[in-house]
């Protein structure tokens, strides 16, 4: 089992829970934080102790307060961490339920686990720990393993993604072309802006515009 375990988690009730569910597998250290940046610290010392950690457990959302802090989410904790420490596990233990964001977060940000919050969910994130270690396979909560196999979100690339944000905040298809311009995002014209809106609308089979931007949401591609 990990031996040295590092959990990023802001509220004390789920952290003391997680902290006994860790404790039940044997893990001898375990080291809490409630934000981002001061996981991220503990992680480097860490590392420049010559005793790393084996093991992050994450959530994805951190309230903020007075403190002014230069990570404020999970995916932020994600990749500095990955970029100090590329073959550490990562457990991502949260309420997100939209399907790009999780797919997402096993493809870009390479995590090992993913389990949502809820009931029964401290036994499924001990099951989850368990599997990540003892294999290489990838553990997902089974009521949203169909993340992993819906192909629709390998074929929305970045641009259709900054189309559908700038509809969802109210820019209209004839203001695109200057803001795709003042962003430096290419191509920009306006007869390829709405030939790349009318061919989402037919891929998501949305029926207008809004309906785009609702489908969209729904997916949390938005």
């Amino acid at each position: 089992m990990f031996s040295k375990v590092i959990i990023a988690e802001d509220l004390d009730s789920i952290n003391i829970a997680v902290h006994e569910a860790l404790t039940q597998l044997k893990i001898i250290q375990l080291h809490n934080s409630k934000y981002c940046d001061d996981a991220l610290l503990k992680v480097k010392k860490a590392i420049q102790d010559q005793e790393p950690f084996d093991l992050l457990v994450t959530d994805l959302s951190f309230k903020e307060d007075y403190r002014k802090d230069k990570l404020k989410s999970g995916e932020g904790l994600i990749e500095a961490i990955r970029a100090l420490q590329p073959n550490i596990k990562i457990v991502v233990f949260s309420i997100e339920d939209k399907p790009y964001r999780i797919k997402s977060l096993f493809e870009k940000q390479h995590i090992n686990g993913f389990v949502m919050k809820g009931r029964d969910s401290i036994p499924e994130l001990k099951k989850a720990i368990e599997t990540v270690f003892n294999s290489e396979e990838k553990y997902i909560s089974p009521n949203i393993a169909f993340v992993l196999q819906d192909k629709t979100i390998n074929e929305i690339d970045n641009y259709d993604l900054e189309l559908i944000k700038q509809l969802s905040i109210g820019t209209s298809q004839e203001e695109m072309e200057i803001k795709f311009k003042q962003l430096g995002i290419v191509p920009n014209s306006k007869s390829t802006i709405e030939k790349r809106i009318n061919k989402l609308k037919i891929y998501f089979k949305a029926n207008n515009t809004v309906h785009l931007i609702a489908i969209a949401k729904d997916m949390g591609l938005v």
